[in-house]
C-alpha cells in the first residue's frame, strides 16, 4: 500500500540515485517514464524507489545498463529460473576478472616504465617517451608479458635529443 508519492528530489533522497540519473533511466527506458502530477512533477511510488535502489546496487556492482535491464526483468518476474540470473552474475564475474587483468598489467607497464625514469631535473622521461611512441599504446593485456620482462621498453627519442 503506497502511503504517498514522492517528487524526483524526494525520490532521489530516498534511493541514492541523483534526480539527473532518474530522468536518465527514464529517458534510455531502463525504468519506465514517471507519472505526472496536475502541476507537472515527477511522482514516484514507493516500488518505484526501491526500482531504484536495486538499480544503484546493481550499479555499484559494477553492471552494465543493459545487465541491470536484464537484471530489473528477472527480478519483476517472479516465475524467473535463478539460473539465469546466477549466470548473468557468473558473466559479469569473468568480465570484472578480465578488467581486474587488465588493471594489473597496465599498473606493471606504469611501474616498468616509473622506474626507468630518472625523475630529476633532466627532460628525458621514458615515460612520456613511450606516450608520444608513434606505435599505437599497446592493449593492457599485451603489455602485461612486457612489462614482467627485465629489459626496458624501447623508449623512443625524439632526433636529436641528448639523453
Amino acid at each position: 500500500m503506497e502511503l504517498r508519492s514522492l517528487n524526483i528530489g524526494a525520490a532521489a533522497d530516498a534511493s541514492g540515485v541523483s534526480a539527473k540519473m532518474i530522468r536518465h533511466y527514464e529517458e534510455i527506458g531502463l525504468i519506465p517514464m514517471a507519472r505526472r502530477a496536475e502541476s507537472g512533477y515527477r511522482k514516484y511510488s514507493g516500488n518505484e524507489v526501491h526500482e531504484l535502489r536495486f538499480i544503484r546496487q546493481a550499479r555499484a556492482l559494477g553492471f552494465s545498463t543493459k545487465q541491470i535491464a536484464e537484471l530489473l526483468k528477472l527480478w519483476r518476474d517472479h516465475r524467473r529460473p535463478s539460473s539465469r540470473v546466477k549466470q548473468l552474475a557468473l558473466e559479469h564475474v569473468r568480465e570484472l576478472e578480465e578488467k581486474i587483468e587488465e588493471l594489473r598489467a597496465m599498473k606493471a607497464t606504469l611501474e616498468h616504465l616509473a622506474k626507468h625514469c630518472h625523475g630529476d631535473e633532466r627532460p628525458d622521461c621514458p615515460i612520456l617517451d613511450e606516450l608520444a611512441a608513434p606505435r599505437p599504446v599497446a592493449h593492457a593485456k599485451d603489455c602485461h608479458a612486457a612489462a614482467r620482462a627485465p629489459q626496458p621498453p624501447a623508449f623512443s627519442r625524439k632526433p636529436g635529443r641528448a639523453r
